[in-house]
């Protein structure tokens, strides 16, 4: 953002990487993937770089509202000085929090989940498939992440863009409003999970299991990291992948 704004330009969108994009190695490819889907269709996008800090969402979660609240202005104060109006990230997390929790402190912007633009993309018909694409028939789950589905309603999207593939989508019994989590909402995924009879990322693994896919699709790194555990514990890397929308979309794509 700082150097199109030294020339003067203002990019279409400011693609908001995220904590996990930016430093968990796994949830790097996701956003590699999908900067090259961004690059592929012509989008002009721009990042904020070592201006972006996390949004605050980890810290509010946590019962931290102060460190939320200086999180939050910070980064307030930044996009708002570059007069950015559009952002699109690959965390619902994020998403969650800059559509709905930005606004009662100043900033007001067209928050979009990158599952969204994926789907507005095919359905422009701007991503174009081959026939030949490597998930063609091949049997594929998706995981509903909590603060896209049941915080913010989307479920659609992720399902039509995962339907670009000709995969065979198969849904886990409970799915949609009655998915079951990761584990990993609410700040869990910075703890160890209170003592019980089992981690509720293996019952959400074992679920995705049965179904019989060979790919386990998610659309949040929260979300990877806890299903790669799950797949890891029952032993099953060899035969089981999990992966994000956009990288089965640029896999798919060649690119």
């Amino acid at each position: 953002m700082a150097d199109l704004a030294a020339k003067g330009e203002t990019p279409e969108i400011l693609f908001w990487v995220g904590c996990a994009g930016s430093f968990d190695d796994r949830a790097k490819r996701v956003t590699v993937a999908f900067v090259k889907i961004l690059n592929s269709v012509g989008i002009r996008f721009a990042v904020l770089g070592t201006e972006e800090t996390c949004t605050g969402d980890p810290a509010r979660r946590a019962g931290n509202e102060f460190l939320f609240q200086m999180q939050a202005m910070n980064n307030i104060q930044v996009m708002n000085g570059y007069g950015v109006k559009k952002i699109v990230t690959a965390c619902p997390h994020c998403f969650n929090t800059l559509k709905n929790e930005y606004p009662e402190l100043g900033g007001n912007y067209e928050v979009v989940h990158h599952s969204t633009l994926l789907q507005e993309l095919i359905d422009q018909g701007k991503i174009k498939l081959s026939d030949s694409n490597s998930f063609k028939g091949k049997k594929i789950t998706y995981h509903d992440s909590c603060y896209l589905g049941r915080a913010n309603n989307i479920y659609e999207a992720p399902r039509v863009v995962l339907e670009a593939l000709d995969a065979d989508l198969v849904e886990m019994k409970r799915c949609r409003t009655a998915g079951l989590c990761c584990g990993a909402g609410g700040a869990q995924m910075f703890k160890e999970p209170e003592a019980g009879r089992k981690d509720i990322n293996i019952e959400r693994t074992e679920e995705a299991l049965q179904t019989g896919a060979t790919t386990i699709a998610v659309a949040c790194p929260f979300c990877m990291t806890m299903m790669n555990d799950g797949v890891k514990n029952k032993e099953k890397e060899g035969q089981v992948n999990v992966k994000d929308l956009a990288e089965l979309i640029a896999e798919a794509k060649g690119l």
